[in-house]
């Protein structure tokens, strides 16, 4: 089978062209552009086979970045795992405003609360040298993904394994930044994430409750003017800002995605004296 009646084979199914493509020129171990010059390349037994069962993969939901083991995130190519929440698009803009607000920070310290993959960690690591990053994970195996990224990268974060804030008790931040579990347990849209973790994704209940735990104990740990930055659903804003007006944070402000929904939620810590 040439490559261009591999692709045909696949739309055939229902396999979106960008992820046929993806998948084909993972296991070729060519640039997708290569594929799109060479239609009339044959492919081994071997090669066919891998394809044949990664397409059957996808079909079944599983996302291309776990087939292919990796996922662009701002720039870094970082591996991905079952273990951890495939990085969207939609976080890079929680990245960009991190980066937007660090030369003010009143500290050089930046903390990423349940860091998955280390994307987050790692983006504002790579962008801005001279902050102090640390990045705290539940999971034991998503830190050990997160650490495999930092070394491909040669990034010096500091990961602690626990829960939000709990593992730092003591220390102080000059910005925290957090893309929590959102979703609401009952959300049928969880049907078609199955192969993501889902404590990544929900927190159950109303999808605030991670967002609750982050909030109320963030003034323990924030410097006075450090922000905090959420990821949050799109209908979640102002839920997100009364939280974090009731807790003694500053004005909140909310930013779009790229496809114009609101779903990041920020405020600085203004302890009254």
């Amino acid at each position: 089978m040439r490559i261009d009646q591999a692709l045909a084979h696949a739309h055939a199914l229902g396999v979106a062209r960008l992820d046929a493509q993806l998948l084909l020129a993972h296991g070729l171990q060519r640039p997708r552009a290569w594929l799109i010059a060479h239609g009339e390349h044959v492919l081994d037994p071997r090669q066919q086979q891998t394809f044949t069962a990664q397409l059957a993969q996808r079909l079944a939901g599983v996302p291309v970045a776990y087939l292919v083991g990796e996922r662009d995130f701002f720039g870094l190519a970082l591996a991905v795992t079952p273990d951890v929440l495939v990085p969207r698009p939609e976080t890079e803009g929680l990245v960009e405003w991190a980066l937007q607000l660090l030369p003010r920070a009143p500290g050089p310290g930046v903390v990423d609360l349940g860091t998955g993959s280390g994307a987050i960690a790692l983006a504002l690591a790579h962008e801005a040298p001279g902050a102090q990053v640390v990045a705290t994970d539940a999971s034991a195996a998503a830190l050990a993904v997160a650490r495999r990224n930092a070394a491909r990268h040669g990034q010096a974060v500091e990961f602690v394994l626990g829960d939000w804030w709990q593992p730092l008790a003591g220390r102080h931040f000059g910005l925290a930044v957090s893309n929590p579990p959102y979703i609401a347990g009952h959300d049928p849209h969880l049907r078609a994430l199955g192969h993501e973790p889902r404590c990544a994704l929900t927190p159950e209940g109303d999808g605030l409750a991670a967002l609750r735990c982050i909030i109320d104990a963030a003034p323990d740990h924030l410097l006075p003017g450090a922000w905090l930055l959420l990821e949050h659903g799109h209908d979640q804003a102002v839920e997100v800002r009364q939280l974090l007006q009731r807790r003694g944070f500053g004005p909140g402000t909310t930013q779009l995605d790229l496809a114009g929904l609101p779903r990041c939620t920020g405020a600085a810590w203004a302890p009254r004296s």
